[in-house]
This record gives C-alpha cells, sequence and structure tokens, in this order.
C-alpha cells in the first residue's frame, strides 16, 4: 500500500510541472462583438475585408494579441494603426485607433495595452504577406468537447488531438468550430 502511494504522488507531481499543450491562440485585442467579418479577397488587389471588426465603445482599451516587436506605429489616411510583428511568424494590425503609446521597434507582450479604440476596432492577421481570417485563432486554448454516457455505461476513449482556441463572444458575433463553419452566437445548432 505504500508504494502505491508513491506511485499516486510521483504521477500527480509530474503531472503538475509539465508544460501546458502548445496552440495558437491570440487574446482577444477587446471583449466585443464582430460587427465586419472577415472576407478575403479573390487577388492581391481586389476588394475585401482584410480583418475584422469589433463595435466596442469609444476609448474601449485594446490589448496587444500576441508578443512581438512595433514594425509600424502611425496614421495613414487620418486613421491611427499599430502593426505587430508578432513572435509566431504573423504579423496583427490593430487600427481605427484613437491614441497609441507604441513606438517603432517597441517590444510588446501578450495582453500588453497597445491603445484606445475609437467606436470601431479593426483587426486584421497577416502570415507571409497573406491575410488570414483571424477569428479562427482568438481565445483561450480548449480540449474538444465530447459527450458522455449518463446511464453510467463506459464512455469511448476521447480522440485525441492539439487543442483549439476556444471562443465565447457576445450575441451576433461569429464563434469558429471544427465541424465545418461559423455559428451565429445566439443561434441553436446539432453538432453530430
Amino acid at each position: 500500500m505504500h508504494g502505491l502511494w508513491i506511485s499516486i504522488v510521483a504521477v500527480t507531481a509530474a503531472a503538475a510541472v509539465s508544460p501546458p499543450p502548445q496552440t495558437d491562440c491570440l487574446i482577444a485585442p477587446v471583449n466585443a462583438p464582430i460587427v465586419v467579418f472577415f472576407r478575403g479577397p479573390d487577388c492581391s488587389w481586389c476588394p475585401g475585408q482584410r480583418g475584422v471588426e469589433f463595435g466596442v465603445g469609444p476609448s474601449t482599451s485594446v490589448r496587444a494579441g500576441a508578443a512581438g516587436i512595433v514594425s509600424f506605429s502611425g496614421v495613414v489616411v487620418g486613421v491611427r494603426y499599430v502593426v505587430v510583428a508578432q513572435t509566431d511568424g504573423f504579423v496583427a494590425t490593430y487600427g481605427m485607433l484613437d491614441d497609441a503609446d507604441l513606438r517603432l521597434g517597441e517590444r510588446v507582450s501578450a495582453g500588453q495595452f497597445v491603445g484606445h479604440a475609437s467606436i470601431r476596432l479593426y483587426f486584421g492577421l497577416r502570415r507571409d504577406g497573406v491575410y488570414v481570417d483571424p477569428v479562427p485563432r482568438l481565445g483561450i486554448p480548449t480540449r474538444r468537447p465530447r459527450l458522455v454516457p449518463s446511464n453510467g455505461s463506459r464512455s469511448r476513449p476521447a480522440r485525441e488531438g492539439p487543442p483549439t482556441c476556444g471562443v465565447q463572444w457576445k450575441t451576433g458575433a461569429t464563434i469558429a468550430t471544427e465541424i465545418g463553419g461559423p455559428i451565429r452566437a445566439g443561434t441553436v445548432a446539432r453538432v453530430r
């Protein structure tokens, strides 16, 4: 019995110090509904919505989605932007800002204050010059949900896989899913 107790303690201690699973999740820059959704352009010069826009109140604080270095901070055609070259290889753009204290070359940590948004916040994400929908990468690492029997019978083994970014948005926003497309928050969906 004494040997069993030591084994349980050793397993528990090993589990407690193991690193968390790695994901590519980003911290959401604001807690607000998305009011304009990503629509990738058909070509480099074609029209499209190359990011998302959050509907925010005036002077809403904006946080950095990931660590990186500021590659641009300034005004373009009357709109203030901060661009961060993230350590994960993506480039994040925060636009429609009222103010920003970050300067070119400044290091940014995940969750750090970027600036204040106006009535909307633009958030775009690029990798190797290609715009990508940022929504599936926003959130916190979560494991795939699974149903377990309620009648006391034995459950099937869980399918292992990397964690995904779990996102919870206010009503009216899109939630990225693993089942083939977005679900509009506030609606009912059946998962098979």
